[in-house]
């Protein structure tokens, strides 16, 4: 029986002769083979009994037990060309496994998409920037990060979207993620609402510097009681925000949203899912629970520390959430506000003065209010701008008066006798 060994094998052989013949130590022979000693004594048994095919695996040259058909082969190939082309090898074989029963390993998927053209492997990258590792925090509801990911979610059968997600810093469980028009303050708002009313208020939300979330100007940075509009509403209900300074500061979202930009699209694909409400749906009935399930963790501590909304919060949700700016009443008791006029009514809950600062409050149904001293005004829309009194305030003509002479008989003419 002629016997084929390799370079490795004939130098595996030298040594493990040389540790036979006592030429080295077995200590030495385990160490140059990488081996434990208990590995190296069984291969000199084997060596003893069968000389150099002792070294050979019993396997070699034999088909796996386990071993692809063709059929099967040719069947995951069609599969992959129709409708996982695109897909990374790993998320290919859930899919496989998930849609078709074919279980096989994501390397075995991944050897057949190479071969096939359809995956290239990824290059190491270069690391030129050493960052400290953050550990996570203890416990589910202490730190949320946040952020919102604009892309083409929906592909070319629906419209450009932004998803918004916030992920648990300490378990990396998306705690909510929704898909909306823009990442302006209203979706923002309208996101965060629904999560206090689910979830309770978490300890700190960490965001970027988009400016939703932090004013970056230099008069904005000179003047502190600037605030966004989602500063305020974090002070208002007791949050931290934490502005991150680089991407990688928060890079367990930013990852989030690298693995949904992969994942998410393609089941939004294969689901055939074309609106943004269906998305939203296809999110809180299947995704979010199925990505938790594959990647969260346990926190250290088992305990959840976010704080329930009171009575009195949930109420003032529709204020908080509200897009704020300061107005001035005119003389006439007028205000404007986004190209409309708003009259005082002459009946109100608290006493208005002209030039006094009111609060007029946007909420998230497109309602206006305006509020002074924590009370409510009452007001009409006017149809049009009030006309201005283009008569000048003008004082009447005047000319030098004569001082004025006493008459002849005035007491001041008389005499006075002593």
């Amino acid at each position: 029986m002629q016997i084929v060994l390799s370079r490795e094998d004939l130098d595996k052989y030298d040594i493990v002769q040389k540790a036979i013949k006592k030429e080295i130590t077995s200590k030495a022979a385990a160490d140059i083979l990488r081996m434990t000693d208990r590995q190296l004594r069984r291969l000199k048994n084997k060596v003893r009994a069968n000389g150099a095919a002792g070294l050979i695996h019993g396997n070699r040259g034999k088909e796996g037990r386990h071993k692809m058909t063709l059929e099967e082969r040719i069947k995951i190939v069609e599969l992959l060309h129709k409708h996982y082309s695109d897909f990374k090898p790993g998320f290919a074989s859930e899919k496989l496994e998930e849609m078709h029963g074919l279980d096989r390993d994501p390397k075995t998927i991944r050897a057949i998409m190479v071969a096939e053209g359809l995956w290239k492997p990824n290059k190491k990258k270069n690391r030129a920037e050493h960052r400290t590792w953050r550990r996570r925090k203890d416990a589910y509801g202490e730190m949320e990060q946040f952020d919102g990911s604009d892309e083409e979610w929906l592909e070319d059968r629906g419209p450009r979207c932004s998803l918004l997600a916030s992920i648990d810093d300490a378990t990396g469980r998306i705690t909510k993620a929704r898909f909306a028009a823009n990442e302006g303050v209203m979706p923002v708002f309208s996101f965060w609402k629904d999560y206090l009313l689910k979830n309770g208020r978490p300890r700190a939300i960490y965001a970027d510097k988009f400016s939703t979330y932090k004013m970056n100007s230099k008069f904005a940075r000179e003047n502190h009681e600037l605030l966004t509009q989602f500063q305020r509403a974090c002070n208002e209900l007791d949050i931290e925000l934490i502005p991150a300074n680089s991407p990688q500061a928060k890079g367990r979202v930013e990852r989030l949203f690298a693995t949904l930009q992969d994942r998410l699209i393609k089941e939004l694909r294969l689901f055939r899912i074309n609106t943004i409400g269906e998305a939203n749906k296809f999110l809180e009935e299947i995704f979010i629970d199925k990505f938790n399930a594959r990647y969260s963790v346990e926190p250290v501590f088992k305990v959840d520390l976010h704080r329930q909304l009171t009575i009195r919060d949930e109420e003032q949700l529709d204020s908080i959430f509200s897009k704020q700016s300061i107005r001035v009443a005119r003389n006439d008791f007028t205000i404007s506000f986004n190209n409309r006029w708003y009259q005082l009514v002459e009946k109100q809950p608290v006493t208005v003065c002209k030039k006094d600062e009111v609060i007029v409050e946007e909420s998230l149904d497109g309602t206006v209010k305006i509020r002074l001293r924590g009370k409510y005004l009452n007001y009409e829309i006017l149809p049009a701008r009030p006309k201005k009194n283009l008569q000048p305030w003008v004082l009447p003509a005047t000319t030098p008066k004569e001082p004025n002479k006493p008459a002849p008989n005035h007491p001041w003419r008389r005499r006075v006798s002593l």
